[in-house]
């Protein structure tokens, strides 16, 4: 049976405790501490509890808001190494800084790969959920660490399958063609991609293909990711004008930057529904995707994965979705 250490980071407690719960069963798991203390100056002091001999150390850290949260991060990682941990491993649900994958003007940063090489630097294994890939098609081609990615598909499938009738899954613009129609597929609904051109950070030209071939269809609108909400928005425009059902909004991560949320509902989205990767305050009236226990079996798989060669069996975390 594994042995291993959670350490959330500040906000993180819950995720770290439900993952716990989940793990329980499968292997031997305690949560401890992680205090992160600001100065007046704005410098970090880390301190995280010893880690027993033997085990492994996995820091829990959605990264929206990446900045201020990723030197505590590497902080608490460099730690535990020093302390003994037998790996660092960091479950990050939301994986920031994938935007930026190539230089578009020069001079530019790279973000990702520069980030992806810090990560890498200080943790042995990483698991996320749905990361914002474009140019990039695997995690594995930026980070030198090993990385699993959790699909929020099955889970997507399902809460459309059980909250919404005669569905029509719309993704927002060709790169999301492929994971729309798995969704779709799975929801046993038709698909439609819209076509779209984005002008800036905030603003964006869509066109919806027609919807008269889909009569009498709730549509849904699939994003990987809210951010400023424009995506959405101008869709959200586009079949209001077209006087479709009320729509449902459903996304990956829901970051609401700014006003987003508000935008979003004043835009017409009937109904809206995120995962659990980034905090969502309840009193907004967000439906929560849990993928709690995706998570939870990404880990066992990744620690058993690491003992492979002397035990070839893996434990299973009933998921409830479908593969």
């Amino acid at each position: 049976m594994p042995a291993l250490t959670l350490y959330p980071l500040p906000g993180n407690e819950e995720r770290a405790q439900a993952i716990a719960r989940a793990l329980a069963d499968h292997a031997d798991v305690q949560v401890a501490e992680c205090v992160v203390h600001r100065f007046p100056d704005g410098e970090t002091l880390v301190r995280v509890q010893h880690p027993e001999a033997g085990r492994q150390a996995v820091v829990v850290c959605t990264l929206n808001d990446p900045d201020p949260k990723t030197v505590p991060l590497l902080m608490a990682a460099s730690t535990l190494r020093e302390l003994g941990a037998v790996e660092v491993g960091l479950v990050a649900p939301y994986l920031a800084y994938m935007r930026q994958d190539k230089r578009f003007l020069d001079g530019q940063a790279v973000s990702a790969r520069v980030y992806a090489k810090l990560l890498s630097r200080y943790f042995d294994w990483l698991i996320t959920v749905d990361p914002h890939l474009h140019r990039i098609h695997e995690l594995s081609q930026l980070y030198t660490l090993r990385c699993t990615v959790v699909h929020a598909a099955p889970r997507l499938a399902e809460w459309i399958k059980d909250h919404v009738e005669r569905p029509l899954i719309i993704g927002p613009d060709s790169e999301s063609a492929q994971w729309a129609a798995d969704v779709a597929a799975r929801a046993g609904a038709p698909v439609v991609i819209v076509e779209k051109t984005r002008m800036g950070d905030k603003e964006v030209r869509s066109t919806v293909p027609d919807l008269h071939l889909h009569p009498g269809r709730t549509p849904v609108l699939l994003d990987d990711i809210v951010s400023s909400g424009r995506t959405l928005v101008a869709v959200l425009d586009h079949l209001r004008q077209r006087h479709a059902l009320p729509p449902v909004c459903i996304a990956v991560h829901g970051l609401f930057a700014g006003d987003a949320l508000h935008e979003v509902r004043f835009a017409g989205a009937a109904k809206l529904a995120v995962t659990d990767t980034v905090a969502t305050a309840n009193d907004e009236g967000v439906e929560i995707i849990d993928l709690t226990q995706d998570t939870a079996q990404a880990v066992l798989d990744m620690l058993a994965g690491n003992a492979a060669q002397a035990a070839p069996t893996r434990a299973t975390i009933n998921t409830g979705a479908q593969p």
